[in-house]
């Protein structure tokens, strides 16, 4: 292995190494609790490391919460149905929300981390928030269901509204007091008035 190719497969694994040990510390401990040095010592790194590949601990969150939402889009592009392709559109839409809702749910340390605009697809304020790829992918994702079975709905502000439950402070504060089922079920309530089994 080239000199080059060992220091990328090194910054490859330090990279796996910072965002496990944030992963793990977010379980035991309070966010505001979470220093860079903390994070560094867990994952066998130097400070300076963690600061050069993630510039912040708003940057180091925000990037652990972008590789959660890019778990989930490799699942719904190449995973199993019904959450990934081969299901029909009503099944697919309903297996991706609550994908969504799980993860926001699992994740409220670290999106309390990330501050109460961050679900997800935080963007700096000067730029909207469907700016943010990972939002335009859901969005994407969302209206192409809606308009396959319902041509006649408004695929694209429906997306809207339903990406919406997840940047909403009593959506929010439900999720941390643990009522992750109950907006499921009202999603899928939605879900099934719009876009009925055919």
């Amino acid at each position: 292995m080239t000199e080059p190719e060992r220091l990328r497969a090194d910054a490859v694994r330090n990279r796996t190494a910072i965002l496990r040990a944030t992963e793990e510390l977010l379980t035991r401990y309070h966010p505001q609790q979470i220093s860079m040095e903390k994070v560094a010592a867990a994952a066998g790194v130097g400070k300076g490391t963690v600061f050069h590949r993630f510039g912040s601990r708003h940057g180091l969150m925000r990037a652990l919460m972008q590789e959660r939402a890019q778990d989930l889009e490799i699942a719904i592009t190449t995973g199993p149905p019904p959450l990934g392709q081969g299901a029909p559109p009503r099944a697919r839409l309903l297996a991706f929300l609550t994908a969504v809702v799980e993860m926001v749910a699992r994740n409220k340390g670290l999106l309390a981390a990330l501050g109460p605009a961050a679900p997800v697809t935080a963007v700096p304020e000067e730029e909207p928030r469907e700016a943010h790829p990972v939002y335009r992918s859901w969005h994407g994702h969302i209206s192409h269901l809606v308009h396959q079975q319902r041509q006649d709905l408004d695929a694209d502000m429906l997306a809207h509204v339903l990406l919406a439950t997840v940047h909403s402070e009593p959506i929010l504060n439900a999720l941390e007091r643990g009522d992750g089922n109950r907006l499921i079920r009202t999603l899928h309530d939605l879900v099934a008035g719009l876009m009925p089994n055919p």
